[in-house]
């Protein structure tokens, strides 16, 4: 039988996917199997040329943060640059076009994501124009998900970036660059919502007392004692979630904030970006997840 069988793009695109190979060799691999895809994930393999088998349901954005600095460090620009795979995020093109990305909200302080897309880049083509070619060009949808540009004459800026997937931008009032590059990496580590209790938000307070109340009330404590265990465990939750109840990385035995009076400095503002985070999850809320499975101990 001469009779090839009719490969889609669609059946192309998995193997891309769970291979990071380039089109052409998952198209052939697909013709040598009949359009079989986990006996071509298997032919590939064997040959040498899938990296490794993502699976197909992943659901995480690739891509890339790239963070820029002014030269005289007042003014940082991070920004998300998304992809479909891992193989397009490692390749030149997308990388340049990346760093050109962060290069641009560095220089021309975009207002928000519209204007930074309708901003020039390379001659008098916009983000927008270019990113649109190199989807024709590569074959994948690209995305300028996000940027934040921080920028202080008088406070003390610093960054931390934790491989190509996390990035942290942080402003201090006093302290120096030293001190502002390991709360980045605190942040980076720690994942804290906010720096301080009063900014955790109000409606996740009242979600995480109503858990507490619910599980201590099953202790058949009196109720003066229920509200004391409640008010404990909130106040644990708190430091918890906040920049300065957090026990500082790399020196566990002091917190953040302790730190951060020792060096008489102030954390004004941190931008944490997380690669493809909050992009179609498949688990959406891992807290109550864990909950859950807490209640059924």
């Amino acid at each position: 039988g001469t009779k090839m069988a009719q490969i889609t793009a669609a059946q192309v695109k998995e193997l891309r996917e769970r291979t990071g190979s380039g089109m052409m060799e998952c198209k052939r691999a697909l013709e040598k199997t009949d359009g079989d895809i986990e006996a071509a994930v298997e032919e590939m393999r064997k040959a040498g040329l899938a990296k490794a088998d993502k699976r197909a349901d992943r659901t995480a954005a690739e891509g890339l943060i790239v963070i820029r600095q002014a030269a005289d460090n007042k003014a940082f620009a991070m920004a998300e640059i998304n992809c479909e795979t891992d193989f397009v995020a490692k390749g030149e093109d997308f990388q340049q076009f990346a760093g050109a990305v962060a290069d641009v909200a560095l220089a021309a302080c975009p207002a928000d994501l519209e204007e930074l897309l309708a901003t020039p880049l390379a001659g008098a083509q916009s983000v927008e124009q270019v990113r649109r070619e190199l989807v024709a060009r590569i074959g994948e949808n690209i995305t300028v998900r996000r940027f934040v540009r921080v920028s202080s004459e008088t406070g003390v800026l610093n960054a931390y970036r934790h491989g190509s997937r996390i990035g942290v931008l942080v402003e201090l009032q006093g302290g120096d660059e030293a001190l502002a590059k390991d709360i980045a990496m605190h942040v980076a580590a720690s994942r804290p919502l906010c720096v301080s209790a009063d900014q955790v938000p109000a409606e996740l307070l009242a979600k995480e007392r109503e858990i507490y109340t619910a599980q201590a009330q099953t202790s058949g404590k009196p109720p003066n004692i229920v509200a004391k265990m409640v008010d404990g465990r909130l106040g644990k939750y708190v430091a918890e979630v906040t920049l300065l109840g957090q026990p500082f990385v790399k020196d566990p035995e002091q917190t953040v904030a302790a730190l951060l009076k020792s060096a008489d400095a102030r954390v004004v503002a941190f931008y944490r970006f997380e690669l493809g985070e909050g992009i179609e999850r498949k688990t959406v809320d891992f807290v109550q997840e864990v909950m859950t499975q807490a209640k059924g101990d």
